[in-house]
């Protein structure tokens, strides 16, 4: 049996999960210097965050988004990567 590949095509979304050993200020400075988020935005990400548990950050073609992801991942924040689906 083949392997099913990714298909890659398409919007993909980054959503940031809580994470309740890391500062407001470590993950705002990640979403600016890493997502390019204005402070406003980031201010409101990790707000929303904090309440809902999770935030959609990113949403981008996949070759975007992965090194993105990578990046965030490494600075200590948790992300997940799914195929984007508009909510109506």
């Amino acid at each position: 049996m083949s392997k099913k590949q990714l298909n890659t095509r398409g919007k993909w979304e980054l959503i940031l999960h809580d994470n309740n050993n890391l500062s407001f200020d470590h993950v705002i400075t990640c979403l600016i210097e890493i997502c390019g988020h204005n402070e406003f935005q980031a201010h409101q990400c990790s707000l929303i965050t904090d309440r809902n548990g999770k935030c959609s950050i990113v949403i981008d073609k996949y070759h975007n988004c992965i090194g993105i992801k990578n990046s965030l991942i490494a600075a200590g924040l948790t992300i997940t990567m799914n195929k984007y689906k508009k909510h109506v």
